[in-house]
């Protein structure tokens, strides 16, 4: 079964709660306990937080939904 998280509107704490995993492995493989120094981490290895990610894929999602060929999928943001 595949969720597509994209086409939902989510809650902040949704979002973030995917976020305080990542950022808690990051702590737990190098043995660190600052923030800074996690997202220095996670910047240098390219590894986007899911809530990152998410919003990208959202993004993706609307524009090709708003340029799809089908007409009721592109008055759909007007509703």
């Amino acid at each position: 079964m595949v969720l597509t998280f994209e086409a939902c509107p989510m809650k902040k704490s949704d979002l973030t709660s995917p976020d305080f995993a990542v950022n808690r492995f990051f702590m737990k493989l190098f043995r660190i306990d600052d923030i800074n120094i996690v997202k220095f981490c996670q910047s240098y290895f390219s590894s986007n937080l899911p809530s990152v990610l998410l919003k990208n894929r959202a993004e993706k999602f609307d524009i090709k939904y708003e340029n799809h060929a089908n007409l009721l999928c592109r008055m759909v943001k007007y509703l």
